[in-house]
C-alpha cells in the first residue's frame, strides 16, 4: 500500500492481534498472527496509532496528535506501510 492508497479520511483501528509495547523511542508492535514486528521510532507516531478507534478518521487523530497539516504525507507514508504489513485495519 502506497501513502496515495491510505486514506486519511478514513476511520482505522490497530488489528485486533496487534500488540503495541510504548518504548522511549516510540514504541515496538507486534502482530500475533503474521509473527511480524514494526518499530515505531517517535512519541507522535505512537499516540496516531494508538488513537486509531475506528470511529474518527486518520486525520482526526494526527490533529489530536499535534501534527501540523504539512506532515500528513509524511504520516500517511508510516501508517500506511502499518497497514500493508496488517497491523492497521479499515474500519
Amino acid at each position: 500500500m502506497t501513502a496515495e492508497a491510505f486514506d486519511l479520511d478514513r476511520a482505522w483501528a490497530v488489528h485486533p492481534r496487534v500488540s503495541i509495547r510504548p518504548e522511549p523511542f516510540g514504541a515496538l508492535v507486534y502482530h500475533f498472527e503474521t509473527r511480524k514486528l514494526s518499530f515505531l521510532k517517535e512519541r507522535t507516531l505512537l499516540a496516531v496509532v494508538e488513537g486509531l478507534d475506528g470511529v474518527r478518521t486518520a486525520r482526526d487523530v494526527c490533529r489530536e496528535a499535534g501534527v501540523p497539516e504539512e506532515q500528513d504525507a509524511r504520516y500517511g507514508r508510516a501508517l500506511a506501510t502499518l497497514a500493508a504489513s496488517s497491523m492497521l485495519v479499515a474500519a
